[in-house]
């Protein structure tokens, strides 16, 4: 595991380094899930709980730049 100075160490980081990167390039991502299950850590941390999340459907994250005025 890389232990560099600009590793993300926390999933708000990882958000914010995911919107930076697609912010004003029109970016679109959608995902499909039928019967998806994701385990979602309570934190970054070796020791974090998880919880259970099950999906089905769409998910679609756009991103766009606020208009300047």
């Amino acid at each position: 595991m890389a232990t560099g100075l600009d590793d993300t160490r926390t999933w708000p980081d990882l958000a914010i380094g995911l919107y930076d990167r697609l912010t004003g390039r029109g970016a679109e991502i959608i995902y499909d899930f039928e019967n998806f299950e994701l385990f979602v850590p309570s934190s970054a941390s070796d020791q974090a709980t998880h919880a259970r999340w099950k999906m089905n459907g769409t998910l679609k994250i756009r991103t766009r730049d606020r208009e300047q005025g």
